[in-house]
């Protein structure tokens, strides 16, 4: 019901009851965290999913992507605020696409026929964030200052807002009713957004002033290339193929997506004769990236100039799906291609852009890369194994916690052993020795120590450029001559385009020596999943045991696993993180608790796949069952607490309010009893519910009254 109210910039009223006192059901945050908690809300809430989808992709733009604050009563954005140092305009693309795919795939699991009826319904909108990306042009120019404010545009919604209430802030059409399109054309833009800034080999490039997932690193927007988004994407476009199968129908797109759809497509299908090889050519990468971001802005440009998507057009879903086949080869090539000699995939990575090529330089290895690309769908079962033991192996690895960094710990250094010129990189630029003996101090100094400086304003190329232009007239010839020397000197001096944020400069949230616990939950989230996915694909029994064995190891390093001591906390309770001089830190129901409630349902076997609940407890362990009999406390569906025995050998939880009892008895099979609250009961003999009886469950209709599953030895994970 809240984003993250820890942090000092997020402001949240949840009003728990109305005027009359009665309990409301209210919601407001940070649009990442809203939906990253509803994905285990929804877990327990089934039927909410979709509804959870529809404002989902009601709150996404027309250009592709989602505003900073949602809420029950609509959204908001950031606007420009000069005297508050939070004010930063800019597009969160961060956790976009993977938390959208997460509710849908779960709409998926849990109502296979629903996301299929709801993609030719045109019921869903776009949100009207006055913000305006700049022309393609201005985005390479200077890719650090892309999004403008429209004041003009926030002002006429305000207005509206007056007269219409929340759907002011939604697109409108030229009637002044709100824009409405299908659920399909909601997850194209979305993926066409991304496409748009795809750099081949490279990644996702960071260029809307904000960062992707972890925050830490937003120095890196402008230059730096997001693989943690690629390799979501590649999950995304896979789960769109299942989407559409079956489908064969035309679809109805407004013409300017529909424009943008076949533009993308056909610079994706040139790409396809280059990924024979190793890596594409950076000639050949730059002009694809041409091709994909002018198509994005044509497209973003008309609909920003008109407001609106002009005509509707007819699309073949054979197109869609070739436009789907070529993006997943060229992602494909560029994950294989970010695979690295030690075993871990890259995460970020730098883009180097000249005039007519771009060619990619890696940074460090980040856990988020290892969660994402193990996410992806593109890594086999083997080296699941693989990176996972890199991992444990590498410098991200911190034995003291028995856990995870984000990225590798490194020592800086002291701030008087930065901004050091060496001497004879002085004498290679002759203006500078010129400007030192005239003891002119605009551009360098010497130190009292004698160590050759930039002057300390010079903060930027583009404070050096200002500076050098000022100083034409009294150095003439010589400073046109030195001009690129000196800025070459100051970026070797500095390497800002490496600098990646407070994640290379600070020791506490996401910095340096930092475990980030989300991210730690994150991996073991991921971990399982691929164990479940290694079963489903008939892997070697040895490597899926393998996988469970790392499943395992990663949890150990988790805080309820721990001494108070050890931990520095609680260590039941969630923090953010663990930095390296002390112990937990800033405590609140962070994202890790998300992840280990999905993980607990998985530890005990709980899945769902085509509306059906099949119990697959292969990670469950024997030391999970009680050894004497004990009463079980729960809250039925009726708010009504019930209490019933659970035997020895048992364990009990509750689903949907429905208590779930595992009796272990090697004596019988396997098998399930539900028992009905009429009195009835009803024996499976598989370890599935049937398709009602699920229904029934997802629904919380009351009328179950216990599920109780008898399980052998046999079935359980055991530890090597």
């Amino acid at each position: 019901r809240h984003g993250d109210p820890s942090r000092p910039w997020n402001q949240f009223s949840i009003k728990l009851k109305d005027e009359a006192g009665k309990p409301l059901l209210s919601y407001q945050g940070n649009w990442r965290d809203i939906f990253q908690n509803w994905e285990a809300l929804a877990l327990s809430y089934p039927d909410f999913v979709e509804n959870m989808i529809a404002k989902f992709v009601n709150a996404s733009t027309v250009d592709g992507y989602n505003p900073y604050r949602i809420t029950k009563q609509g959204i908001d954005w950031e606007v420009e605020d000069k005297d508050d140092p939070w004010s930063h305009i800019g597009y969160w693309g961060d956790h976009q696409i993977i938390y959208l795919l997460k509710l849908l795939e779960q709409s998926n699991n849990f109502h296979p026929e629903r996301l299929g009826e709801l993609l030719r319904r045109p019921i869903f909108c776009y949100a009207n964030v006055p913000y305006r990306i700049k022309t393609f042009d201005e985005l390479i120019k200077n890719a650090k200052d892309t999004v403008v404010f429209d004041q003009r545009l926030a002002d006429q919604i305000s207005r509206r807002v007056e007269s219409m209430g929340a759907d002011g802030k939604l697109l409108l059409n030229d009637k002044g009713e709100v824009y409405q399109v299908n659920l399909l054309e909601k997850l194209l833009v979305a993926l066409l957004c991304k496409l748009g800034n795809l750099v081949v080999d490279g990644g996702i490039w960071l260029n809307t002033q904000r960062p992707e997932w972890n925050d830490a690193n937003n120095a890196l927007v402008g230059q730096g290339l997001s693989m943690v988004t690629l390799y979501y994407l590649r999950r995304y476009v896979c789960f769109l193929q299942e989407l559409l199968e079956h489908e064969s129908k035309p679809i109805v797109l407004s013409s300017y997506v529909n424009l943008w759809l076949k533009q993308t497509a056909v610079s994706l299908s040139k790409c396809q004769p280059q990924l024979t090889e190793t890596t594409i050519g950076d000639k050949q990468r730059y002009e694809t990236l041409v091709e994909l971001g002018q198509a994005a802005d044509q497209y973003r440009q008309a609909v920003y100039q008109l407001q609106s998507f002009g005509q509707l057009e007819v699309q073949g879903i054979d197109s869609i799906r070739e436009m789907l086949k070529h993006s997943l080869a060229v992602i494909d090539h560029s994950i294989e291609c970010n695979y690295s000699d030690d075993g871990l995939y890259q995460a970020y990575n730098l883009m180097d852009l000249q005039t007519d090529s771009l060619a990619i330089k890696h940074l460090y290895p980040m856990l988020e890369g290892q969660v994402s690309a193990l996410s992806s769908g593109a890594v086999r079962p083997e080296r699941v194994v693989s990176v996972v033991e890199a991992l444990f192996d590498s410098d991200l690895y911190r034995a003291d916690q028995k856990s995870f960094m984000l990225y590798p710990d490194r020592s800086l250094p002291g701030f008087l052993c930065k901004n050091r010129i060496p001497d004879l990189e002085i004498l290679k630029v002759p203006l500078a020795s010129r400007m030192l003996a005239a003891g002119d101090e605009s551009i360098l100094l010497q130190d009292a120590e004698g160590y050759h400086r930039f002057n300390a304003e010079i903060i930027n190329l583009a404070v050096l450029d200002a500076r050098l232009d000022k100083l034409s007239d009294a150095y003439g010839s010589d400073l046109g001559m030195a001009r690129e020397a000196l800025r070459q000197l100051y970026e070797s001096v500095f390497n800002h385009e490496a600098y990646t944020g407070r994640s290379g400069g600070m020791f506490g949230f996401e910095g340096l020596g930092s475990i980030y616990w989300h991210m730690v939950s994150k991996l073991l989230l991921v971990v399982q999943e691929n164990y479940f996915s290694a079963l489903e694909q008939n892997a070697n029994v040895g490597i899926c045991q393998q996988i469970g064995e790392l499943y395992y190891r990663v949890r150990q390093g988790i805080g309820f696993n721990k001494t108070p001591a050890q931990y520095g906390a609680f260590p039941t309770d969630p923090y953010s993180h663990t930095p390296k001089h002390a112990g937990a830190r800033q405590p609140g129901m962070t994202g890790q608790v998300k992840e280990e409630i999905l993980t607990r349902f998985g530890e005990l076997g709980v899945l769902v796949k085509k509306g059906i609940v099949c119990f697959q407890p292969g990670l469950l362990r024997h030391c999970e069952f009680i050894t004497e009999p004990l009463p079980f406390r729960y809250l039925d569906v009726e708010n009504v607490w019930q209490v019933i025995d659970v035997p020895e050998f048992g364990l009990a939880f509750t689903w949907c309010q429905v208590p779930i009892v595992y009796y272990l008895n090697d004596a019988q099979s396997p098998g399930i009893r539900v028992s009905w609250v009429d009195g009835k009961k009803q024996d499976l003999q598989e370890l599935c519910l049937t398709e009602v009886i699920s229904a029934e469950l997802f629904s919380r209709s009351g009328s179950i009254r216990q599920i109780t599953l008898t399980l052998n030895n046999n079935l359980l994970f055991v530890n090597q």
